[in-house]
């Protein structure tokens, strides 16, 4: 079995500090000689270490003052009726998005019985960052189906929210029909854009939204940077 690097378990075990509240946005880390001591290692490790944490964007080092905690995880509810900009706005961060790509093509399997469709059919996609305070959280794609939400794309490239996108297609309300979560490593491109690095921990979401009738209108894929999400449970 492969052992975790040194630096890396020092990471991980700041960033937990960080996630639990044990060090707050604004409070000062330990010293370089202080965590050397603490983990029994050189300070060279430890600067390994809270490099990693700097390019996740969780710390940041001030010249001549040490290292401060940056920024906490985001509390990031997932339910029955959870909106993406309440649930941000309800953590006291200010929601954001950020379009990648809006395309039209045929749906794989996968995405075809998750709308209930047929395999080819045409779907609209939205690829798209989700940000808090302005810093990415989530890398995220959401499929429609193109026969039902025509006009879908248009909506999405006016208002850049599924929820606002969705009622001027005629879906006033939408609730979610099932979540599936899973641990992984973030490949290159999943890093690049959530500005962490390759192979951090990231958590995969599926979900299927429907409208009132119980008839699928979103399949969505997101990729969530595992040290910058909370994700909670809601029933809502």
């Amino acid at each position: 079995m492969k052992k975790t690097p040194v630096w890396k378990g020092i990471a991980l075990s700041l960033t937990s500090d960080i996630a639990e509240g044990r060090y707050t946005t604004g409070d000062r880390l330990p010293t370089e000689a202080q965590l050397a001591a603490k983990h029994g290692v050189n300070r060279h490790t430890v600067r390994r270490a809270l490099s990693d944490l700097a390019e996740q964007g969780l710390v940041h080092a001030r010249r001549g003052a040490g290292v401060f905690v940056a920024a906490q995880p985001t509390d990031y509810a997932i339910g029955k009726r959870v909106r993406y900009h309440k649930s941000i706005s309800a953590s006291g961060k200010i929601p954001g998005k950020k379009i990648l790509t809006l395309t039209t093509r045929a749906a794989d399997q996968a995405e075809a019985e998750a709308l209930q469709i047929n395999t080819g059919d045409q779907v609209h996609v939205y690829d798209g960052l989700s940000l808090a305070d302005g810093q990415p959280i989530g890398l995220f794609q959401s499929v429609f189906p193109a026969a039902r939400l025509p006009e879908i794309l248009d909506a999405l490239s006016d208002t850049q929210s599924v929820t606002k996108a969705l009622q001027r297609c005629g879906v006033e309300d939408y609730t979610r029909v099932s979540t599936r979560l899973t641990a992984r490593a973030a490949t290159a491109t999943q890093a690049l854009h959530l500005r962490i690095t390759e192979g951090a921990p990231v958590l995969f979401s599926v979900g299927i939204n429907a409208d009132p009738d119980g008839l699928p209108v979103e399949f969505g894929r997101t990729v969530f940077a595992g040290d910058r999400v909370t994700l909670t449970l809601n029933e809502d």
